[in-house]
């Protein structure tokens, strides 16, 4: 089994389990807190995604890459000075931000986002930074050398520790409002980063083939060339990502206001807002953990095999990628759209959200390509063109938003179409720049026999829900619903050819099944 197949798979593992736990969490915190208490939630989170990405500098992708291009050379002293560096950057920023996101706090919750009440969460969430900026230099540390599991097993841990905090907290801050039990939410995710940050550390002396702290700042000062090959790397990137960021930064921003031009008073914005974005769209981006498994093991397994001048491997890796991504994305597209009202219901005990899922959620294949095309363009040095092209998606899906939600007969349904079609564009505008790059086939037979696996399959689906077992419980009508969605999808898609046997063999339990029979 190769590195990149045994580290996706690891991380598809750990992947699958922490957005499990994840959506534990979030329902403990809509039951808890409600749509507006989430809505809070929601609209202070952006703010501390922005400082962490302007933190980060978008070095985990560059020291991914330039540690994997020093392994393969055997250089260790190199490896050295990448972590080295980058923690001194990242280090030094966090002490810059980390007081400035608290000094904004109160300016930033009554002015930009009309309800003073976000001030709580965004003070709480604050201390978390310079934890991220750690852990995030010792992942890509770790990825780069294509050893996927302490990354993922912090992951998991993260979570772990949340989701035991989160209900706790929760209910013990909400009697003194929704704002305070909103800030417990992000002091329960601060714990979590900071273990998963110790059991980096941990792994990381147990395995280093160096001392760290051996002559430290000396590496800093011979660093220079090492800061300006991270920089080639991570400004692009974190270029991509901060626009990004940004982006999502203002969306909460510019539909509060929208609504409010389209007659919706703060507290509603903020329900609807909440709705949208803690309701709906987690559940659409729970197979994004594949295609995060898929982008973090690809950019050094292609950077490796362009270092090597191999474009039959690149276009084979990029090609594995994106059916893998496609074929996942399939199910869940079709288990979403058509149990879009029981899951709402089941989840949060509310309906409220489910049709944004269904307004979305066909879109969502886009969504799903977007990970996998991105890494592909920073590992080939094309984060810049990366770059550009969220840039025109971030500014188009801001405008179509502003329009839209303006408008009393849109509402917050223009805000969904405004994020629909951002990330659409930035997917076609990257797929475009791959193309330019290297020789890739389209097969377009193997699409449209997916698309009919997937009307088939979701039929089926709907039938069982519709006609079977009307009496039982829900969750059982659910349950029987996704399953037999679930087992027709695999079984359709090995009849058409669409997952090969060869393929399932590199599965580790099932290889060791072949070999036993």
């Amino acid at each position: 089994m190769s590195k990149f197949l045994k580290g996706t798979f690891i991380l598809l593992i750990a992947g699958f389990f922490t957005r499990i736990l994840g959506f534990i969490n979030r329902i403990v915190i809509a039951r808890s807190i409600g749509e507006e208490g989430v809505g809070l939630y929601m609209m202070a989170f952006p703010t501390f995604i922005l400082v962490v990405t302007i933190t980060q500098l978008g070095l985990p992708v560059a020291i991914s890459k330039n540690i994997a291009e020093a392994e393969a050379r055997g250089d260790h002293a190199e490896i050295k000075k990448i972590l080295v560096v980058s923690l001194a950057t990242t280090l030094t920023l966090s002490i810059i931000f980390t007081p400035a996101l608290i000094l904004l706090a109160p300016i930033l919750s009554t002015t930009l986002f009309t309800d003073p009440r976000t001030y709580y969460p965004l003070v709480a969430i604050a201390p978390v930074v310079p934890v991220i900026a750690v852990s995030s230099v010792l992942r890509g540390y770790f990825q780069g050398r294509q050893n996927m599991r302490p990354a993922a097993n912090s992951q998991i841990l993260e979570q772990l520790v949340r989701i035991t905090l989160i209900a706790v907290m929760t209910k013990a801050f909400l009697p003194y409002g929704i704002e305070y039990a909103a800030a417990a939410a992000m002091v329960a995710s601060v714990i979590g980063e900071l273990v998963s940050l110790l059991y980096l550390m941990t792994a990381f002396k147990l395995k280093k083939r160096f001392r760290l702290r051996k002559d430290f700042f000396q590496f800093v000062q011979k660093g220079k060339q090492t800061f300006k090959d991270l920089m080639d790397i991570s400004l692009p990137t974190m270029g991509s990502r901060m626009i990004g960021s940004v982006a999502w930064f203002f969306e909460p921003i510019v539909v509060a206001h929208s609504l409010a031009l389209a007659g919706v008073a703060a507290i509603e914005a903020t329900k609807q807002y909440g709705a949208l974005t803690g309701y709906a769209l987690p559940l659409l981006m729970l197979p994004s953990f594949v295609t995060f498994s898929l982008a973090t093991s690809l950019v050094p397994a292609i950077s490796e095999a362009n270092t090597q001048n191999n474009r039959k491997l690149i276009e084979y890796r990029l090609q594995q990628a994106l059916r893998f991504a496609f074929l996942t994305g399939g199910l869940a597209v079709i288990v979403l759209y058509v149990l879009a009202d029981p899951l709402m219901q089941l989840m949060y005990g509310s309906a409220k959200g489910s049709y944004f899922i269904r307004l979305m959620a066909p879109f969502f294949l886009f969504y799903y390509y977007q990970g996998p095309l991105q890494a592909v363009l920073q590992a080939l040095n094309l984060a810049r063109a990366a770059m550009i092209n969220s840039l025109i998606g971030a500014i188009v899906k801001t405008a179509v938003i502003f329009l839209l939600a303006s408008q009393p007969t849109f509402g917050i349904t223009g805000a969904a179409l405004g994020i629909i079609v951002g990330f659409v564009l930035v997917t076609v505008l990257h797929f475009a720049t791959v193309l330019k790059k290297i020789a890739f086939s389209f097969y377009i037979r193997d699409y449209l026999k997916a698309f009919l696996v997937m009307g088939a399959s979701g039929w089926l689906g709907y039938w069982l829900f519709e006609n079977i077992l009307l009496n039982e419980h829900l969750a059982f009508r659910v349950l029987t619903s996704t399953v037999g969605m679930s087992v027709s999808y695999v079984v359709l898609l090995l009849l058409f050819g669409l997952i090969k046997k060869d393929e399932l063999k590199r599965i580790p339990w099932i290889r060791r099944f072949w070999a036993f029979r």
